[in-house]
């Protein structure tokens, strides 16, 4: 894996790739290196001008015509279910990667704690909506973007929407520890099933994004803004673990890939380990079931191992 840049992705031509949160940051970077390697890309933004503003610059970048934008908003269920319906024919790479980090306490419109209603169960439904479209390309993959913060993390069954206390740090890893046990969960169930669909997680260290900007305009997103620029490596280099795997022949479900350097903060991409409690499949299965639950959105033929 060392040496590998988004130079090192093969062709994809013919292949049809949906990244979520598309618009900046991570999203944008990954959109520009599959344009660039010949796949139709749709930009699922939230913001459609932001949207067509990053699509003008995808398309000024790397001359590719194949690209295009559709709305999505991750906060609402009814955005997430009118996207999917929309999607026809097969999908070859679903990147979730879309979210907010350490925001104020708010509610999504359907009522989850926001964090976790965009992170995770957004995520959750939107693959399991898309899933037919995956099983119809001949070998697709879902990545799912997670974060270092997730060491930090754990499931409060208790108190899953974070109504009893609010905390926006403690939000934000419970959300990203449970993209981690849907990415794995999502694996087993399909390696179980025979299905061609590969399911890999992925977190690109300290990387200079437009992430802390949803925290809003207070002192502490300053901060982080200002403590990114300094000590962050570049977007450029933090979408290389999403990158490699999204489109890596050797990934296989279970993976996660991150940077390579000190604290897996920067460097080239390496396979690292998740934190321990990850491994629990109690906590998977019940998170999984709870998430079908909240969203009312089922995976088909995907039974708990």
């Amino acid at each position: 894996m060392n040496g590998f840049r988004a130079e090192s992705m093969p062709d994809q031509t013919g292949r049809r790739v949906v990244i979520t949160g598309a618009n900046s940051g991570l999203g944008f970077q990954a959109s520009l290196a599959f344009a660039a390697k010949g796949a139709s890309v749709t930009l699922a933004c939230r913001n459609p001008e932001r949207g067509e503003a990053a699509l003008a610059q995808l398309r000024e970048t790397t001359g590719s015509t194949r690209c295009d934008v559709r709305p999505l908003d991750l906060g609402s269920l009814d955005s997430i279910r009118s996207f999917a319906a929309g999607w026809s024919g097969p999908l070859d790479v679903l990147i979730n990667n879309a979210g907010l980090m350490a925001t104020a306490r708010a509610r999504t419109a359907d009522g989850f704690e926001q964090q976790l209603g965009i992170n995770h169960l957004g995520h959750f439904a939107l693959s399991g909506l898309l899933l037919p479209a995956l099983r119809s390309a001949a070998t697709a993959r879902v990545v799912v973007v997670s974060s270092l913060a997730h060491k930090r993390g754990a499931i409060d069954f208790d108190d899953l929407m974070s109504q009893s206390r609010y905390r926006r740090w403690r939000a934000y890893s419970q959300s990203k520890i449970a993209n981690l046990y849907f990415a794995m969960e999502f694996g087993r169930r399909l390696q179980a099933h025979h299905d061609s669909v590969v399911v890999a997680a992925a977190h690109p260290g300290l990387a200079n994004t437009n992430l802390p900007a949803s925290m809003g305009r207070n002192s502490m997103g300053i901060a982080t803004g200002v403590f990114m620029r300094l000590m962050a490596q570049p977007g450029q280099w933090g979408v290389l673990p999403v990158l490699y795997a999204a489109a890596a022949a050797e990934v296989s479900n279970g993976d996660f890939y991150g940077p390579n350097g000190p604290g897996e903060t920067r460097g080239e991409v390496t396979m690292v380990a998740p934190a321990a409690r990850v491994a629990d499949l109690l906590v998977a299965r019940r998170l999984w079931d709870v998430s079908e639950q909240l969203t009312g959105v089922a995976f088909v033929d995907l039974p708990p191992v």
